[in-house]
């Protein structure tokens, strides 16, 4: 799959503007502060219904204005699909698909699939947990429409459950009412761990032999997924756990505490890795997830690299841009040298200024 066109009104810095990409590598370079992430923000946005930078919708409108427009042509198997999204300040946000609204975010997710690497994400093996659920979720969410259902569902019920558990003075005040929310919980938790599971298994079979070759066969990587609760011991721990879930009024047991654990030699570099050695990692798991995706959808996602090359050693930019050969690329970046000294086939090259962005000959 490659994207087209990306066209923006009042998102953001921009006031107006349309994109047509290459379906090779697409290069926005320019100062600081222009609109280059903004760009790569739009087309996550058309992918995932939200932004990866903000929660906040309300963000994404250009200063000034009541709403914004972001509308989006992906290529499918050389099918044109047309992707609208309108958010203003006062109503819900409107998405649609070749001019039909959808009911459903279900039926946005895995149109268009994307996978975004930004500089934050070279951190991602040091930083706390949630960051690395997210991973899983973002991805897992444009995989499986299942996944996505049952995480939706699972965060309304726990948000329900935590409510209760806010509310009540005493155990025997919800020992009685505790039972629906916990069924439905646990009903929705397993579907969770169990496509969590199947995820980072195959996972795992890919980024051991990416990570080795960019390692140069020194090192060996594996995950290990950090289950927060079994999937039969689920019931009895929430029992366990009541009186303290009580006491603090949240639920401390279910997929939403899960972790993953990252093993080189042997050793979880979460806790006792270099810097280089977390960073390899987190390059071997943004290399596999392309990888992974390939496989599931028999399809190339579209990469989007948010001036991340600055940040990698000459070694790791050449393994990065060696896997740019064969799916659409598009880059943000301060200046084009380091491109042009791994000799990047370049397809279309872009000057961004102050929201403005100009096709460079």
């Amino acid at each position: 799959m490659f994207i087209k066109t990306l066209s923006l009104k009042d998102y953001r810095n921009y006031e107006e503007g349309v994109i047509h990409f290459s379906e090779g590598i697409n290069i926005l370079f320019g100062k600081n502060a222009q609109g280059k992430t903004n760009v790569l923000e739009a087309i996550y946005l058309c992918a995932t219904s939200r932004s990866h930078r903000t929660s906040s919708d309300k963000e994404l409108i250009r200063l000034g204005e009541e709403a914004t427009h972001v509308k989006l042509t992906v290529n499918k198997h050389d099918v044109d699909e047309d992707i609208d999204i309108h958010i203003r300040k006062n109503n819900r946000k409107g998405i649609a698909i070749n001019k039909i609204p959808i009911k459903k975010l279900n039926e946005l997710m895995g149109l268009l699939h994307v996978i975004i690497f930004s500089p934050e994400d070279l951190g991602l093996i040091k930083n706390g947990p949630k960051e690395r659920r997210r991973f899983i979720n973002i991805e897992l969410c444009q995989l499986d429409h299942l996944y996505y259902y049952h995480l939706q569902q699972y965060h309304k019920v726990l948000k329900q459950r935590n409510n209760l558990l806010k509310n009540v003075k005493n155990f025997q005040e919800i020992d009685q009412t505790i039972s629906i929310w916990d069924d439905q919980l646990i009903g929705h938790g397993i579907k969770i761990i169990e496509k969590r599971e199947a995820f980072l298994h195959d996972l795992n079979h890919i980024i051991q032999k990416i990570h080795g070759d960019i390692s140069g066969g020194t090192e060996q990587l594996e995950m290990i997924y950090e289950k927060n609760v079994t999937m039969d011991g689920f019931k009895e721990r929430l029992s366990q756990q009541l009186k303290k879930d009580i006491k603090f009024g949240s639920t401390s047991v279910g997929p939403h505490r899960d972790d993953m654990m990252f093993l080189v030699n042997g050793i979880d570099i979460r806790k006792y890795g270099s810097q280089g050695q977390q960073r390899t990692a987190a390059l071997s798991l943004k290399l596999s997830e392309i990888q992974l995706v390939m496989d599931q959808i028999d399809d190339t996602p579209v990469l989007l690299l948010d001036d991340v090359l600055s940040e990698l050693d000459q070694h790791r930019q050449q393994y990065l841009m060696h896997t740019l050969n064969h799916i659409q690329t598009i880059i943000t970046c301060t200046g084009i040298e380091d491109y042009i000294k791994n000799r990047v086939q370049i397809g279309k090259l872009y000057e961004v200024t102050d929201g403005h962005v100009r096709l460079y000959t």
